[in-house]
């Protein structure tokens, strides 16, 4: 089950409840009565797989494929730098 945090809006008292998907969200403060808000923090989130980062979508010099192969990762990198002079 899946733990919210909580804040009341008029006492500023914070605090953290399990609940099932559900259950209705709280509305209530235990401290002093007043409204509560949810509280929405930074969710991690690890992307495995290709498909996730800026060089799978992109072919190399030849083919059409819509997925990316392991050569055409290898020859991204390989890539030259483009040179100043």
């Amino acid at each position: 089950m899946p733990t919210y945090s909580y804040a009341c809006k008029q006492c500023g008292h914070a605090f953290d409840a399990v609940q099932s998907f559900a259950d209705a969200a709280l509305t209530e403060c235990p401290e002093c009565g007043g409204t509560l808000r949810k509280q929405y923090g930074a969710v991690g989130v690890t992307f495995n797989g290709s498909g996730f980062y800026r060089t799978d979508s992109r072919q190399g010099s030849g083919g059409a494929s819509g997925g990316s192969s392991p050569s055409s990762k290898s020859e991204a990198k390989a890539s030259p730098a483009p040179s100043g002079s």
